[in-house]
Formats: structure tokens, C-alpha cells, sequence
């Protein structure tokens, strides 16, 4: 073969090459199992079984996987777990939840918001609000308890239960409005269905007027780490709420997969 035509061929092969790379790596994330053998990738990749294997020494050379000698089986190495936890250490949940919340305004054509905690309290981050005369608006930076609202109870009934009931035994139970529920028993039995539902309800506990639905977004540890909700008037919210957390909910999902966290199936 001329060089000319040799030189020309390189680039595809390269790029070839490495796209087979990148298949045999996402093949790790998706399979049930911690390790695969070489003849399992080639069937799944329809690659030959010597291909497979140049690959896979490709990679373990550079600590992207690692044979488990017993077995002859591969599995991730340490440099693939140091590109996952690079990805998550520069994970902006504001950044990242801008276009949904905007999808989430439009398809509901309600206020949809973001929620950050600080402690016992949760302040708003971010809004987007819809084109339509009458809206619910809220205001970012200011501070909330987390026994109140829907945003509020997302973060509290999904926290650690030792965490939910120093939340609880403190002397913070405050009411914000003449609906917001402070006795602690029935914040626990609340808490529960909110957890059983996966989002959370709230028609004027936390503002008169007011009402919303609300879930959280969950990191790679199943933590979590921002509040997603709809909110709007509350008498016209009522016959929306159902809707407008079907919508929700596909959302935070949405989100939590972006942020890493990985569901259990039902």
C-alpha cells in the first residue's frame, strides 16, 4: 500500500478504535455484574474475541480496568473510578436543573423552582415562571424551616431518620400560616407518605394562597442534594396537582440520573 494512502487510512482506524474503547467501558455501567469475560463483550459488541482482548489490554495499561487473576474476568479499575468521581466533584445542580425547570414551567405552565438546603432551613435558588396572568412567584435567598411546604418536606422526609428526628425534637416547630402542621407525630406520619409517594403536597402551609407539589433530586449517593417543585395558586392549583406532579417527577428523575444516582427498579 502507498504511504500516502496508509497515512489516510489512520485516522479512521484510529477513530474506530477508540469509539470500540469507549463501547467496552460503557459495557461495565450497564451490565448487573461487576465483572465480564472477554468471550461476554465480544458477543454483546459483536467483536472478535482477539479484538475484545487488544482492547482490554489497551485499557488496563492505562488502569481504565483490571483483571481479577483467578478468574481471568475484567472489571473497572481505579482511573475509571477517578473520571466518575471528577464528573460528580464538578456537578452544578443549578446549572444542570436550568433547561429542565424550564420544561417543567412550560409543560405544567406553572412557577417550577429549585431548592438548596442549609442545615435545618431551605432557601430557593432558582425559578422559572410562566407566561400567563396570574403566577406564583417566590423569593430567592430567603431562608425557610423544613416542616413547612412541600420544598420544604421533600428535603426533610428523604434525610436520614436520626437526622429527621433531631429535626423533629427541636423547639423550631413554628407555624407560617394557620395550615402549617407542627405536631411532630403527624410530620412523621406525613413524612412516611411522602416518602411512600415519592413528592410532596402543600395548599397553603407555607405561604396563604399558595400551593404546590414537590420532590427531591438525588445524588450518587441517594442523597438529597436540591428540591424540585410546581407551584401556583391554590385554587387553581388543586386540579392540577396530580398532573403537575406526574410531570414533576419525571423531571427529578431526570436530574438525579444526570447527578449519578441510579434508582432501584420497582
Amino acid at each position: 500500500m502507498p504511504q500516502q494512502a496508509r497515512a489516510a487510512g489512520r485516522p479512521r482506524q484510529s477513530t474506530t478504535t477508540v469509539e470500540r474503547a469507549a463501547d467496552v467501558l460503557v459495557l461495565f455501567t450497564e451490565t448487573e455484574t461487576r465483572t465480564l469475560g472477554v468471550t461476554e463483550i465480544a458477543d454483546a459488541l459483536g467483536l472478535s474475541k482477539p479484538a475484545v482482548h487488544r482492547i482490554l489490554t489497551s485499557l488496563r495499561s492505562r488502569r481504565l480496568v483490571q483483571v481479577e487473576e483467578e478468574t481471568r474476568r475484567y472489571a473497572l479499575g481505579l482511573n475509571a473510578m477517578r473520571l466518575g468521581l471528577a464528573y460528580l466533584g464538578h456537578i452544578d445542580v443549578r446549572r444542570m436543573s436550568a433547561p429542565h425547570l424550564v420544561q417543567l414551567s412550560r409543560a405544567t405552565r406553572e412557577t417550577a423552582t429549585l431548592s438548596s438546603r442549609v442545615g435545618a432551613q431551605r432557601v430557593y435558588v432558582d425559578q422559572v415562571t410562566p407566561d400567563r396572568e396570574v403566577i406564583m412567584s417566590v423569593s430567592l435567598g430567603v431562608p425557610f424551616p423544613l416542616h413547612a411546604g412541600a420544598s420544604s418536606k421533600a428535603f426533610l422526609a428523604f434525610l436520614p431518620q436520626p437526622d429527621i428526628e433531631t429535626y423533629l425534637s427541636a423547639d423550631h416547630l413554628s407555624r407560617l400560616t394557620d395550615r402549617t402542621v407542627i405536631d411532630p407525630d403527624a410530620l412523621r406520619t406525613e413524612l412516611s407518605v411522602i416518602r411512600s409517594r415519592g413528592y410532596a403536597r402543600s395548599f397553603a402551609e407555607r405561604q396563604s394562597g399558595a400551593a404546590s407539589v414537590a420532590a427531591p433530586v438525588f445524588d450518587h449517593h441517594g442523597v438529597p442534594v436540591a428540591v424540585v417543585s410546581v407551584c401556583g395558586p391554590v385554587e387553581r392549583f388543586r386540579s392540577e396537582a396530580d398532573s403537575c406532579a406526574e410531570a414533576l417527577l419525571t423531571v427529578t428523575g431526570r436530574i438525579s440520573a444526570l447527578m449519578g444516582y441510579a434508582a432501584e427498579p420497582a
